[in-house]
């Protein structure tokens, strides 16, 4: 892992609210569903050189709370049909996963909750974090520090 600095920018795309609990069970899981409607109604809009991101933010509290998920792009050919949302300008922790997907994220996820529920360094700020898929193999994931 290693720490960056981001500049703010902005995605497009669809989004769920939801909370790391409902997401352990098939039955209240949202993301997945959430991926598979931006593989539909997202995906045909990408422009050529679009980058794809996961995106949390709206956070209710901590990892226990709600909060926002967007499955979204940075560049689209069509944007007006979709919603946008900011990524934060700040210090991000950044966790690097290759290998399949979803298996790659998932496992990027559990080294993240590992890392901060021990003794860390650093501390999440819990304002926006966000995945970034670098390939069809390879994902980083970015988390805004305090």
């Amino acid at each position: 892992m290693k720490i960056v600095k981001v500049e703010e920018f902005s995605v497009v795309g669809v989004h769920v609210r939801t909370k790391n609990a409902d997401e352990i069970n098939p039955d209240s899981a949202k993301i997945g569903a959430l991926w598979q409607g931006f593989g539909s109604q997202v995906a045909p809009k990408l422009a050529d050189d679009a980058k794809v991101y996961g995106v949390y933010c709206q956070y209710e509290s901590d990892a226990n709370g709600a909060f926002d998920v967007y499955a979204a792009a940075d560049k689209l050919t069509d944007a007006d049909a979709f919603q946008s949302q900011t990524i934060q300008a700040g210090e991000y922790m950044v966790f690097s996963q290759k290998g399949d997907m979803p298996q790659a994220v998932i496992d990027a996820w559990v080294e993240i909750w590992r890392y901060f529920s021990e003794l860390p360094e650093r501390e999440r700020a819990y304002t926006t974090d966000f995945e970034y898929y670098k390939s069809d193999d390879e994902v980083e994931v970015y988390i805004a520090l305090k």
